[in-house]
């Protein structure tokens, strides 16, 4: 299987566009950077696992993928909370990032039953 035929890796990229969206004109270039970069980094280290050989590899990409779903989550409760995301979009890209952390849980517990 692809990384692209994931459907975590799916939405975790229509999560990152979205923020990159959100941010492109925004001045504060520090809190830009950070949440564009973490939001960046989930579907690009469920891809960077996928293209590994072994399931050592693959585990340890996807967990740090989960990693930066709490990261950025906590750059949205922050950025909801000084005013950058409205609190109903903020809401929902938390939602999300729960989502895909379950997603990504879900993926890395299929392949340490298969190892």
């Amino acid at each position: 299987m692809r990384f692209e035929d994931l459907e975590v890796w799916k939405r975790a990229a229509r999560l990152s566009t979205n923020i990159y969206q959100h941010f492109s004109d925004s001045r504060d270039f520090g809190f830009k950077d950070q949440i564009t970069r973490s939001s960046l980094s989930i579907a690009s280290n469920i891809a960077e696992g996928y293209e590994r050989i072994g399931e050592k590899d693959r585990i340890r990409f996807l967990n740090y993928a989960k990693g930066s779903c709490g990261e950025l989550r906590t750059q949205i409760y922050i950025g909801t909370q000084i005013g950058y995301i409205d609190r109903q979009v903020g809401k929902l890209w938390v939602e999300e990032t729960h989502e895909l952390s379950r997603m990504l849980y879900g993926l890395m517990n299929h392949f340490r039953k298969q190892g």
